[in-house]
């Protein structure tokens, strides 16, 4: 925490605007107590704008690059650093306190409300241009970061120069009436963001109406209790300032939603369908109209692409199939497509679909492009589908309740599913296997990042499930589950993700060495054959990493 500036005892520096810049401040137009009330609710509201500014770049960062942890750290650290120098350098405006401010909560309001309509701008349209702007939202990220800090921390000594203009009291009382409210105003900031503005304004919408509320209450503060100590040139600006202020943060929410679209219409390309926010992620369709493939982008990562989706669900759930399946759980796998593949094999008399997004649910049951692509799996009476967190649920499942567990979750190192992947996690799904079950596992692309799919094999392996590895290519280079969008002109975000994997890592396992093979009753798969079955596990043996420890929940190594 920022250490506040204390002033010295003999009385508060005369503000600017003050008669010749000297003599004693102008009498305050309300009683002190109800002055130190006010100051006091101006840095509750302007420390509840300050966290949701934090919270909003994290948040955003992590939806457009991905690692919410790596985002948060980079945020937290470079703004708190900021705060720091932003308190030093408010020393030199502590003769000014009333309009330095003014103008610091009109400048704080425009950048923090505008930061992610400008980082989501930056995002979609300058992608695809190289050299530095590739790593625009990065750079912009802490350059946000960097100002807001500043602009926080530049706070703190300021409005305890205000709040001992008031009224006269110990610097230890003044500290603590300070950080009271500011600790308070945080706590709300927090709370407001994840269940308020961000389920029902949106990120952009979120941002713009805090910084209108930042902007209002701090002229407000200034102007109506402090305006004595302004010259009327300074009251002039300051109101000017502040207009100009509401008015930009105004006009951006009113072309939010435009902008939203043009912005979308950047990133995936002109024939976005469908582009839902669920209460779990936002969720793109794109094509399935006059002959263009599907494609479905799960908070900006492909996670079906109508050209190859087959490829990767029947390598995925076939070989698990072979032995008894008739029931079946599947994790994740909301869109439908493993489901279909699972109903296809003679003899399931049940399958539990958990996923944790409803939304996406709704979307493969009712949506014309995405339930004939699945097969209209939803509409099996064998396929139960259930929201609920898979950690969750396998604590409440009993033993042996499965045949058949197929593992349809994003890659390992996208930081939600860690623990979806870990020691723990494999020990509970071991329970829930029969004793001769099977798991399937999706481990992310072998050739690409072949440390991440070792340490998923060492896990399993870890939790008492000896696995085989083996991998499937992709037909195009640029297309692959949990990729980034295709570098194409209408896709331009796309040199801010990873390049796409050139195939997909999987890992069949078993109380014991499963062996590697294809149910012979079962319809012959389109894309797999016995033949490439075992030329993928070749090729995923050649990329082996030895040693690696497991992961766990407490030390995650992905």
């Amino acid at each position: 925490m920022i250490e506040p500036h204390v002033p010295a005892p003999p009385g508060p520096p005369p503000s600017w605007g003050a008669p010749g810049g000297t003599g004693a401040p102008a009498p305050l137009p309300v009683r002190p107590g109800t002055g130190r009330f006010l100051v006091l609710a101006g840095v509750f509201v302007c420390a509840a704008c300050g966290l949701v500014y934090e919270l909003e770049l994290v948040a955003l960062a992590s939806y457009l690059m991905g690692d919410s942890v790596t985002q948060a750290s980079v945020v937290l650290s470079v703004m708190v650093f900021a705060m720091g120098l932003g308190s030093l350098a408010a020393k030199r405006l502590r003769r000014f306190a009333a309009a330095g401010f003014g103008a610091l909560e009109a400048v704080l309001a425009l950048v923090g409300g505008s930061s992610a309509m400008v980082l989501y701008a930056v995002f979609a349209w300058t992608g695809g241009w190289g050299g530095l702007w590739a790593d625009g939202p990065r750079v912009l990220l802490v350059g946000f970061s960097l100002t807001i800090g500043v602009l926080i921390g530049a706070e703190v000594p300021l409005l305890m120069e205000l709040i001992q203009r008031v009224r006269r009291q110990d610097p230890g009382g003044a500290v603590a009436d300070l950080f009271a409210a500011d600790y308070v105003g945080a706590l709300v900031g927090g709370l407001a963001f994840p269940f308020v503005l961000l389920p029902f304004l949106g990120q952009l919408t979120g941002a713009l109406l805090t910084g209108t509320v930042n902007a209002v209450v701090g002229a407000a503060l200034v102007l109506g209790l402090f305006r004595r100590d302004l010259t009327r040139r300074a009251r002039w600006l300051l109101l000017t300032a502040n207009v100009l202020v509401l008015a930009l943060l105004a006009t951006a929410t009113v072309l939010a939603d435009d902008f939203e679209r043009a912005a979308r219409h950047a990133v995936y390309g002109q024939d976005v369908r469908v582009a839902v926010r669920t209460d779990v992620q936002e969720v793109v369709l794109t094509g399935d109209a006059d002959g263009r493939p599907l494609d479905l982008f799960l908070d900006g990562r492909l996670r079906v692409s109508d050209s190859d989706e087959r490829r990767y669900h029947e390598a995925l759930v076939r070989p698990a199939m072979d032995g008894p399946h008739a029931r079946v759980l599947i994790l994740g796998g909301g869109d439908g497509l493993a489901a279909r593949e699972v109903l296809r094999h003679p003899g399931v008399r049940r399958v539990d679909v958990v996923e944790p997004d409803a939304g996406l649910v709704r979307l493969a049951r009712n949506d014309p492009g995405l339930s004939a692509l699945n097969g209209h799996a939803y509409g099996d009476p064998r396929l139960h589908a259930g929201t609920a967190d898979a950690f969750r649920r396998l604590r409440s499942t009993p033993s042996a309740a499965y045949d058949v567990v197929i593992s349809d979750l994003p890659d390992p190192d996208i930081t939600a599913s860690t623990k979806l992947y870990s020691q723990e996690f494999y020990g509970l799904l071991r329970r829930v296997l029969a004793p001769d079950g099977r798991l399937a596992v999706h481990a992310g692309p072998v050739a690409d990042r072949p440390r991440t799919f070792w340490t998923v094999d060492a896990t399993l392996r870890a939790a008492g499930l000896p696995a085989v590895a083996y991998r499937v290519g992709t037909r195009d280079a640029h297309e692959g589950r949990d990729a980034a969008p295709a570098p194409d002109p209408g896709r331009a975000a796309a040199g801010l993700h990873a390049p796409a994997p050139r195939g997909w890592g999987f890992l069949l396992a078993a109380r014991a060495a499963p062996a590697l093979r294809l149910d012979p009753a079962a319809p012959r798969p389109r894309t797999l054959t016995p033949e490439s079955l075992a030329g993928g596990a070749r090729d995923a043996a050649r990329t082996r990493v030895p040693g690696l420890p497991p992961s766990t929940l407490v030390h995650p190594r992905y």
